[in-house]
């Protein structure tokens, strides 16, 4: 009977953060940099794809930052046919050593931020092994990449235990925001080994909302269903973007290092319509072609606690079919027993007058647009927004508001 070789990993950001990432770059550096964040955005919208089919009209958030680094962890594992299948749903194409050198740098970047400017960052990652069990030098070596913490745990006479452990470690890991991510049922005797992830961002807007500014407003839902909800209000200079299709605001943090893209339709139910536009050239196209504008914001409060989800559906249709059956992952343990059960992500946002968490990327000299009025902005309808990382120009969080107030 093949093992269970269980990958569960974790995102959650929550309020406010802000920063700027530390210099440090070679040219080989920047290249592999520039070519993993390329494949991360692919993925991401691949991914943003599969996941909205499921839920079709709901609220959707996640972190492909979190998901392709707790993967890339995996991959390091797989060989054969299971190596090629997950490089090709993640889009990698650098080497096996480069890949990982890349992922590793990027989080030291991201974690040598938080030093420096004493913002509220935190990534962690930890390899949960079963007692007793073998797993091969060079794997343990490739995760440390990752600066992953290597624990062990006795899955097959302490089950329920073990994920207590585990859920105890998220849970401070997460500042109680995530208690609970892995069920009941979800590890078993056959359990060999868990890789989790953890992820916790807080920040604060560049320029914060009024909350004596704030008033109930009308936000109407994709079946045009009209809701109240607690939209604030601001009118300041931002950098602005529109098209025949679209409207796009970019909202900064204190560093000016992270921001928020919102990507608001022009009709209410044209979000499938923008969704389809989604590619990593028309995203690129838009974060380029930001001009500053006089804006009258309009933008709703919201919350919104997406999981504990599977993944499995998703990442089987984007093409990794033998990870979960067939699979070859002896590049951990030197034998082909074992296979992945599934993959539970779990991803909590909220955004209020003060900020909420945040990447951007901002290029080259923005000029100032000459207008007799403020052009208004106002978010009454479904969006999508996603919250980018300046320095490395990665995505690491992604979602659409269907209903703000859910």
């Amino acid at each position: 009977m093949k093992k269970i070789f269980t990958f569960l990993f974790i995102s959650i950001l929550f309020l406010y953060f802000h920063n700027s990432l530390a210099a440090d770059a070679s040219p080989e550096k920047d290249t592999n940099m520039k070519t993993q964040v390329a494949a991360n955005t692919d993925f991401t919208l691949s991914l943003y794809r599969n996941l909205k089919n499921e839920t079709k009209i709901s609220n959707l958030f996640f972190s492909p930052y979190s998901i392709s680094t707790a993967l890339a962890m995996v991959y390091g594992g797989a060989r054969g046919e299971t190596q090629k299948q997950i490089a090709n749903a993640l889009h990698f194409t650098l080497s096996d050593d480069s890949l990982h050198r890349t992922f590793g740098d990027l989080q030291k970047r991201l974690i040598q931020e938080n030093k420096s400017k004493g913002c509220q960052l935190f990534l962690a990652n930890a390899l949960w092994m079963q007692k007793n069990e073998q797993f091969l030098k060079e794997f343990l070596t490739l995760v440390s990449n990752y600066s992953a913490g290597l624990r062990q745990l006795d899955f097959i006479a302490e089950t329920e235990s073990s994920r207590q452990v585990i859920n105890s470690w998220i849970g401070e890991k997460t500042n109680d925001n995530i208690k609970d991510l892995i069920p009941s049922g979800a590890i078993d005797e056959n359990t060999r080994l868990i890789l989790t992830n953890a992820i916790y961002f807080k920040g604060k807007w560049k320029f914060e909302f009024e909350k004596s500014e704030t008033k109930k407003a009308d936000f109407f839902t994709l079946k045009k269903r009209k809701i109240e909800v607690n939209m604030m209000h601001l009118k300041e200079n931002f950098k602005y973007y529109a098209d025949e299709k679209l409207q796009a605001v970019e909202l900064p943090y204190k560093s000016n290092e992270i921001s928020m893209f919102i990507m608001l339709p022009k009709e209410i139910n044209d979000i499938e319509k923008t969704e389809s536009l989604l590619t990593s050239h028309y995203l690129n196209d838009i974060t380029t072609k930001l001009n500053t504008n006089e804006i009258d914001l309009f933008f709703p409060k919201f919350k919104i606690t997406w999981g504990t989800s599977s993944l499995r559906n998703s990442l089987i249709k984007m093409g990794m079919t033998d990870a979960f059956a067939n699979a070859d992952f002896s590049g951990i343990n030197g034998k082909a027993d074992l296979f992945l059960s599934d993959v539970l992500h779990q991803a909590v946002i909220e955004v209020n007058e003060e900020g909420t968490e945040a990447t951007a990327a901002t290029g080259g000299v923005i000029e100032l647009s000459i207008a007799d009025e403020p052009t208004t902005f106002r978010v009454d309808h479904p969006f999508i927004f996603f919250i980018k990382d300046n320095r490395s120009g990665s995505i690491l969080f992604m979602g659409r508001v269907t209903e703000p107030s859910k």
